[in-house]
């Protein structure tokens, strides 16, 4: 086997997925699962989690895959996702799951963002990610080769430029945005705190082209250089890099992923 493609193996390893079967959750279940790594999947729709599972199966038939529910704005649904995942060895966490921006009372204008929505915003987005390495971190440490990967956003980094929601009826959470930021500091945090066993990194995605109104992808795209919004296939590269022993002395870092938004 090639260098290259011995640091981009995961044959024998195990990797646990939060938000499995959304849009981009997806795209990392199948990146892994095309380098050999076994799966766990976390989800609180079990209907879709067991669908994507019997897809995944039928794929990729020679590796390993499990799937657990967990709704992880619960503390006990989390505690029970922890106690299930810590029966098994694990190598690889993703933290995937993230709150809906576009829900009443959260991404409203300012002076109408809810307390409520703060602190559901809070408890997924940065909360269960904390709660989740905690419980999994010895088994991680166990593992020799143990990786952590956070999702945060480039909202975690800068400040929204409110001119490109201009005459949409689209916003912006000052919740997901503290959260997110919040997220990338508890990976520095965290960096120093599991070291030298565990790498700690995250990774904040730019815009992705979902159904935004066509006056925001066209603001947004003439804010970025590669003149574009982000499609998952973007993001999949940074997850594999930061996956394997490719960056095997790569930690405490927030990899930004925007397309040169932020520039």
């Amino acid at each position: 086997m090639s260098l290259i493609n011995k640091l981009f193996n995961l044959k024998g390893r195990t990797a646990v997925i939060t938000g499995a079967h959304g849009y981009l959750g997806k795209k990392i279940c199948i990146t892994l699962a095309e380098m050999k790594a076994n799966l766990i999947l976390v989800s609180r729709n079990k209907k879709k989690n067991d669908a994507f599972i019997k897809k995944l199966t039928n794929n990729y038939p020679s590796i390993k895959i499990k799937g657990y529910i967990c709704d992880l704005s619960k503390e006990k649904s989390r505690n029970l996702l922890i106690k299930n995942i810590n029966k098994n060895n694990i190598n690889i966490l993703i933290n995937n799951a993230t709150y809906s921006n576009n829900l009443q009372g959260y991404a409203d204008k300012f002076e109408k963002q809810s307390i409520k929505k703060w602190k559901e915003s809070f408890e997924i987005n940065l909360t269960a990610a904390f709660h989740l390495i905690m419980g999994l971190s010895k088994n991680l440490k166990r593992s020799g080769n143990g990786t952590i990967i956070n999702v945060s956003s480039i909202y975690g980094v800068y400040a929204p430029d409110w001119n490109m929601y201009k005459g949409t009826k689209m916003g912006n959470a000052a919740a997901y945005s503290a959260a997110k930021g919040g997220l990338i500091q508890l990976t520095r945090w965290l960096s120093t705190t599991l070291s030298p066993s565990v790498r700690v990194n995250s990774i904040s995605p730019g815009g992705i082209l979902r159904d935004q109104p066509k006056k925001f992808i066209y603001s947004y795209k003439r804010k970025t250089p590669l003149n574009r919004m982000a499609k998952e296939e973007d993001l999949i590269g940074a997850f594999a890099f930061l996956a394997t022993d490719a960056s095997n002395y790569i930690t405490g870092q927030n990899i930004i992923v925007d397309g040169g938004w932020g520039n």
